[in-house]
């Protein structure tokens, strides 16, 4: 039986009192983050080009997060996809090196709203393509990024294609095709890297109208290819040929064991790959009372595969050109975290990126090998610093905070959901955000609760 047609028979059979409570309440939690960023990017130059672009391809009924917009299905997808993704500050899942909720969320919001849907409808359509997303990274088994694919895109797509049609009724014949049909539109590069471009922001909304069309051209009766995973020109052989894959871990033990409550939510808005780095940074600046000043050199070590995203090319992560840039910089995010005590969105603002004090330090940040990096199960950090009167101070964090080794509570996400809401938002919207993805899957409608996170 082909992997595809595993995925569709478990898809399509499973309901809502198929999965435990602690899942779906922590998958509430998921998407109280996801809401959170998005209401937050709506502060943020990036959501109005998006906004803008999106609307010469005219409006539409469906509303989008924290936002006035309303476009059609599909782009209302693009949208809130960009809106929870474009701080880099959404959930992660740490084994598949995947942005599980940026692509799955919108996905099922658009095609809940479409098929006026209930609640229970889209948080299970969004459980689903969660754990499908988790799974196709999983079996890329953290190569994407080696060969320069960005698997929040490759590996969303066929989540969202799975969330889009299990709300919209597909049967497993039209489950199998869907994923048959968005394999081709699997994609998303990180050249991005290379020049601070926002494509990045763009990779997860475009995977959930890929899914959208994808499970909507399956139930009008077009085919896919059924090896689509494995097959000799499928999405392994194609994206990872010559790498250690394992294919097979995309169906396995699905709809049995869960991999939504393996997702971490980020405590830093950066890339995740840098967040045990200013974690041990800050640690040793507590400890020893640091300050700039007294810092005469740092030495990290990161496992050469994320060390390509946030390493690489040297000159932009030393100097960032943009706050985007800075995301992805870790002899950046390291120098700010000790200059400043701290690395909130505020160290992202062009004052915070101009900081000659934090420049001066982030140009005596080496970066060697870390051989000991449990990467991809985790991303770990060992950070050496040298002070100027001759200490050599060192601290490893092996597993990072958020990961499911190391979660951050439920109390700790509707906190941060706080933090996010606070400068873009009244108390009223965020009580009224809060209480409706709470309530998620109490029988309420799916419009209505997209209608509660809209902007006022």
């Amino acid at each position: 039986m082909s992997i595809a047609r595993q995925v569709a028979d478990v898809v399509a059979r499973t309901t809502w009192d198929d999965v435990p409570t602690p899942v779906l309440d922590r998958a509430r939690h998921l998407v109280l983050d996801a809401v959170g960023l998005a209401f937050a990017s709506s502060a943020h130059p990036f959501a109005d080009v998006a906004a803008d672009a999106l609307a010469t391809f005219g409006t539409g009924d469906v509303p989008t997060l924290g936002s006035k917009t309303r476009l059609s299905a599909r782009d209302a997808a693009v949208l809130n996809g960009v809106l929870v993704h474009g701080l880099d500050f959404d959930d992660t899942h740490i084994g598949a090196v995947t942005h599980v909720s940026a692509a799955a969320l919108p996905a099922a919001i658009s095609a809940a709203v479409a098929a006026d849907a209930s609640t229970q409808d889209l948080l299970l359509g969004y459980l689903l393509g969660v754990e499908v997303s988790a799974r196709v990274g999983l079996a890329g088994a953290g190569a994407f990024h080696d060969l320069g694919f960005h698997p929040t895109a490759v590996a969303g797509a066929f989540g969202s294609a799975v969330a889009a049609g299990k709300i919209a009724g597909l049967d497993a014949d039209q489950l199998v095709a869907a994923q048959g049909v968005v394999g081709s539109m699997a994609a998303g590069l990180l050249e991005f890297l290379e020049d601070g471009s926002w494509t990045k922001r763009l990779h997860p909304g475009w995977a959930a109208q890929s899914g959208i069309t994808a499970a909507t051209f399956a139930k009008a009766g077009w085919s896919g290819p059924e090896a689509v995973y494995e097959g000799r020109f499928g999405l392994f052989a194609s994206h990872l040929a010559g790498r250690d894959t394992h294919p097979d871990l995309v169906a396995d033990d699905l709809g049995e064991r869960w991999e939504t409550p393996e997702t971490a939510v980020k405590p830093y808005p950066v890339c995740h790959f840098a967040h045990a780095f200013a974690d041990a940074v800050l640690l040793l600046r507590a400890e020893h009372g640091l300050t700039a000043a007294d810092v005469a050199s740092v030495r990290c070590a990161i496992h050469p595969v994320p060390g390509k995203v946030v390493c690489e090319p040297a000159e932009a992560k030393w100097a960032p050109r943009d706050e985007y840039d800075a995301k992805f910089s870790l002899p950046y995010i390291v120098s700010t975290a000790l200059a400043r005590g701290r690395f909130t969105l505020a160290e992202l603002s062009d004052t915070a990126l101009a900081d000659p004090e934090v420049l001066a330090l982030a140009r005596k940040v080496e970066v060697v090998p870390d051989d000991e990096s449990a990467f991809p199960q985790a991303y770990s950090g060992w950070v050496q610093v040298t002070t100027t009167d001759g200490r050599v101070l060192t601290h490893r964090e092996q597993v990072n905070r958020g990961h499911a080794d190391r979660p951050l509570t439920d109390a700790d996400v509707v906190a941060k959901y706080r933090e996010s809401m606070a400068p873009v938002a009244d108390e009223a919207t965020t009580e009224r955000v809060l209480a409706a993805v709470l309530s998620l899957g109490d029988g309420g409608s799916a419009r209505d609760f997209a209608e509660a996170c809209a902007a006022g």
